[in-house]
């Protein structure tokens, strides 16, 4: 039992070492992250927080101008938050004839301070969760300070999340870890820090891939089978489906309210990838229990996300497609949008393509998580499949050559190698044993999920670390 205990304290404080250095890495740039987007939620904050909304936009449009003095000046369109030779006080001057312009043409109504016309606003009026996480970072902080802290807070647990996801899919402690690194050190680290609601929605993600991981066990590990007591991953390993069920509801429903869009998406993603799993298992006359409720769930969530988006009177996809060709709804709407929104998906993917063949990133992740599909047997690989076809579905869905340069709208396929290569760490096993209290306390005290290529379920024993 020592052992074991002082394996645990080595993972904790394995987490813990790689938390300090993400927060002092992040040290180096505590402004500058502002994006055009910034201040809608901002002042959307601030106005939740009891400020008036024509103050409210008063300081988010300091702080916008404040923080763009600090911005890099890449080429990157995304990351570029000044135009060159404004200075911070030529901002403010521009933003608030903005606000004047746009008070005088009728947006004189909703959280948001008026930066554009109000169909556009609505857009962020219908993302009511980031702001609502804002308020006491704001509140205690300040916009610069608070900001920053909010966006490490989602970082570190979304990070955390991913860690828990594949000690619960049975990886090692060592993949877990690298698991946690990865995630922070690829761009879904760097969209988390940045103040917008992409980053929460990720984190909100990651809880429902715990939650997906946890609902394919067979039945949660008792302390006799584990010899653990304490510690994330033994609480991780104890947890059953009921607490994975729980996590999934919860995380789409908070995501319904951070960003609607994404949550339908990936509740949509999910129950397609664990329906097929589960037709599959059928056809191999393979009980598809967890896998089939699992989906089951999942499809009733997206179907409650559209609803409620609809009932809300929440923009759709047809409003998405109009605010991409109308230039966010300054020109007259299009009659039939689709002809020209495909052409623009055409354009965009190629060029998409093209950058990726020129800087190939990416695409060596995603080989590397195409090499752990095929040579490891898991959980959490079916799940990070479906995540990552959430990010492609929702760049689809935006296809503006704006965000070629950017990760936020797909930065949920960047979830996939952050998940899937960490299990290239651990050595394939095969067989039905589990480990034993008795051996010492050397094998890894992770838990046991359903394999949909072993016969009956078959369970595999936890990696060594």
């Amino acid at each position: 039992m020592p052992n074991i205990r002082r394996k645990q304290h080595l993972g904790l404080i394995g987490m813990l070492l790689i938390a300090v250095a993400f927060a002092a890495l992040q040290l180096t740039a505590v402004t500058g992250r502002a994006s055009p987007d910034t201040k809608n939620y901002l002042s959307y904050a601030l106005s939740l927080s009891g400020e008036s909304r024509e103050e409210a936009g008063r300081r988010a449009i300091a702080h916008s101008c404040a923080s763009g003095q600090h911005a890099s000046l890449s080429p990157v369109p995304w990351t570029n938050r000044k135009d060159v030779g404004e200075s911070e006080e030529q901002c403010v001057r521009r933003l608030n004839d903005s606000v004047a312009y746009w008070l005088h043409h009728g947006n004189t109504e909703g959280m948001t301070a008026p930066f554009a016309n109000q169909r556009f606003m609505a857009i962020f009026e219908a993302r009511p969760g980031y702001p609502l996480f804002l308020v006491p970072f704001v509140t205690a902080f300040g916009a610069t300070w608070g900001l920053w802290l909010a966006g490490l807070v989602i970082a570190l647990a979304g990070s955390v999340c991913v860690l828990l996801a594949l000690r619960a899919a049975g990886a090692s402690r060592r993949a877990g870890l690298a698991g946690q690194t990865l995630y922070l050190a690829l761009p879904t680290g760097t969209v988390a820090m940045n103040p917008l609601s992409d980053g929460l929605a990720l984190a909100l993600g990651t809880v429902v891939v715990l939650g997906c991981v946890l609902l394919l066990r067979d039945r949660p590990r008792t302390d006799a089978e584990t010899g653990t007591t304490t510690g994330p991953a033994a609480r991780a390993g104890a947890a059953g489906p009921r607490a994975g069920a729980v996590l999934v509801a919860g995380g789409l429903a908070l995501m319904f309210l951070v960003r609607y869009s994404q949550a339908l998406l990936l509740a949509v993603a999910l129950a397609a990838v664990l329906l097929a799993w589960s037709g599959r298992l059928r056809l191999r006359r393979r009980p598809p229990g967890p896998v089939l409720r699992a989906g089951a769930l999942c499809g009733a969530l997206a179907a409650g996300v559209y609803a409620g988006a609809h009932l809300l009177g929440w923009p759709m996809g047809q409003d998405s497609a109009q605010d991409l060709l109308t230039h966010h709804y300054q020109r007259p709407d299009l009659p039939n949008p689709w002809p020209e929104f495909f052409v623009r998906e055409r354009v965009f993917w190629s060029a998409w393509l093209r950058r990726q063949a020129a800087q190939p990133i990416l695409p060596v992740l995603l080989a590397l998580s195409a090499w752990a599909l095929l040579r490891r047997r898991s959980a959490v690989l079916p799940i990070a499949l479906a995540a990552g076809a959430a990010g492609l579905l929702n760049q689809a869905g935006h296809p503006n050559l704006g965000q070629l340069y950017g990760y936020r709208l797909i930065v949920f396929l960047w979830l996939l190698p952050a998940l899937a290569i960490p299990l290239l760490l651990d050595r394939p096993r095969t067989g039905t044993a589990h480990p034993s209290p008795s051996r010492g306390g050397t094998e890894d005290h992770s838990v046991p999920v359903p394999v949909g290529g072993a016969p009956g379920g078959v369970r595999h024993p936890a990696s060594r670390s």
